[in-house]
């Protein structure tokens, strides 16, 4: 199993809240790319290095970044044998490639050819996630048919529907339908759908199918991976692993809250993740 890290954002709203925060208190984290932050004291992405070589889940992680934090990021991986830093040549918000394009990068640029764990580089979960356990829950839906992937759902707010990616699943927890940030009165579902999946090898071909029906559509189309997934469940069986809810880094009020919550109320620091 390999795992691919999506890395090659800008941060635009929360650097633009560092750069007009009139403390100046955060002014040290300008510039710095939202998966290299310190959370806790650890790295944001060094939490989930320390989770996926104790749990021997994969043998290889590529992180996807941009030319602008690519030496940065070089730099960070110094430390961790097993991570392959993956530069995709843009340099500002309006060059980007897109998530899924990203993906479909580091599969190519690697030769990837086995299931991959797609991480979202600004995403960490609450103390209840367990890696170990996801990954047992994956070996099982593959039992039901080696096309099967597995992804991630939390429970939302009824005034977050229209944030984020809502899933429907049936009582057998396999994905019906995703809705992308549908109003409160159009879904009776409140499972909101994180940056994290567990895609199947046989997956891996179909991004160049989904590209390439998307190449002439807006960005947007191939920047949130979400709309990946929304394709992929008219093709293939999706299934729902349950977690209690994520930690946001989109802007600096979040980031703040967050690693407060980190210095001060994680109570396992030794098995987080894990």
């Amino acid at each position: 199993m390999k795992a691919v890290v999506l890395a090659a954002g800008y941060g635009t709203r929360l650097q633009r809240g560092i750069e007009n925060d009139p403390t100046g208190e955060f002014k040290h984290l300008g510039g710095i790319a939202k998966p290299l932050l310190p959370i806790g004291g650890r790295v944001l992405l060094s939490h989930w290095l320390r989770a996926l070589t104790h749990t021997a889940c994969v043998d290889t992680v590529v992180v996807v970044t941009n030319a602008l934090h690519h030496e940065a990021f070089q730099k960070w991986a110094e430390e961790f044998p097993n991570v392959k830093i993956l530069n995709d040549g843009t340099r500002k918000n309006e060059e980007r490639l897109g998530a899924v394009a990203c993906l479909q990068l580091a599969v190519k640029h690697f030769g990837l050819d086995d299931h991959i764990i797609v991480i979202g580089g600004d995403t960490l979960f609450k103390e209840d996630f367990s890696l170990r356990a996801f990954t047992e829950r994956f070996a099982e839906v593959q039992k039901k048919d080696k096309d099967s992937s597995l992804v991630l759902s939390y429970q939302c707010r009824d005034e977050e529907t229209s944030k984020y990616g809502i899933l429907e699943v049936d009582s057998d927890l396999r994905v019906q339908c995703m809705k992308e940030k549908p109003l409160p009165t159009e879904t009776n579902s409140r499972s909101a759908c994180p940056c994290f999946y567990l895609f199947s090898r046989t997956t891996l071909p179909l991004l160049d199918a989904f590209l390439k029906e998307k190449e002439e559509g807006p960005i947007e189309e191939r920047d949130a991976p979400g709309t990946f997934l929304s394709w992929l469940l008219l093709r293939r069986p999706v299934y729902v692993y349950r977690i209690s809810g994520r930690f946001d880094v989109g802007n600096l009020p979040s980031y703040i809250e967050c690693d407060k919550y980190f210095k001060e109320q994680l109570t396992n620091p030794d098995i987080y993740l894990i």
